[in-house]
């Protein structure tokens, strides 16, 4: 049974729960997806489906290889393609449809995206090092202060902290729950926030915790 579905990040807005309190929501294209390929135990060594996400802009470039997995399935062209894990019950085959009611309302979701990429940042940006003092002649504002010992080792050990690429790393969020299902529009509206940019592709699971 697929307890997963794939979809984007359309936006965020804000709700008002019974006592006027304000909640944030973001709200989730969820689906159509489509079963592109069974994978058994028995021939694959594991159970799991690989699910496509199916949108309204039909997909223009794809590669031959891509065309001959997707026309061995009987299945149109799809932008994003991700494998899920299935759970116990219930029979999944190629060409099931998977749509947003999945879920209902109070339901625990984990969504999984990738991080909105800010290119390279320093160790203050990066990190959250403190810096130095700011005052005149400290010629230390937002240096990273000693790496490594001069004698000993030598060098700079390795994993240490240091400035590089920032974000458009994958991110997992766990238990958010579900406000509201629109299984009509695909629509999900979950409290919080979740990773990645408006129109970012998502793969958002039934809680495993």
């Amino acid at each position: 049974m697929v307890n997963s579905i794939l979809g984007k990040k359309l936006g965020m807005t804000q709700t008002f729960a019974g006592d006027g309190t304000k909640v944030p929501i973001t709200v989730l294209q969820a689906g159509p997806c489509v079963v592109v390929q069974r994978k058994t135990k028995d021939q694959d060594g594991y159970e799991a489906a690989q699910l496509g996400l199916v949108l309204d802009r039909r997909v223009r470039r794809a590669t031959k290889a891509r065309l001959g997995h997707l026309k061995k399935s009987g299945v149109a062209p799809v932008r994003f393609l991700r494998e899920v894990a299935l759970a116990d019950g219930g029979e999944t085959k190629t060409g099931d449809s998977v749509t947003a009611d999945l879920f209902k309302p109070k339901d625990k979701v984990d969504v999984i995206g990738l991080s909105k990429g800010r290119g390279f940042a320093g160790l203050m940006k990066r990190h959250h090092f403190r810096g130095g003092a700011a005052s005149h002649g400290s010629m230390f504002h937002r240096a990273p202060g000693s790496i490594g010992a001069s004698a000993f080792p030598s060098r700079v050990i390795k994993g240490n902290r240091s400035s590089g690429r920032m974000g458009n790393a994958r991110v997992t969020v766990r238990n958010l729950e579900v406000v509201r299902v629109d299984a009509g529009e695909n629509l999900l509206w979950v409290k919080g926030s979740v990773p990645g940019p408006n129109g970012g592709y998502l793969i958002i699971n039934k809680a495993a915790r």
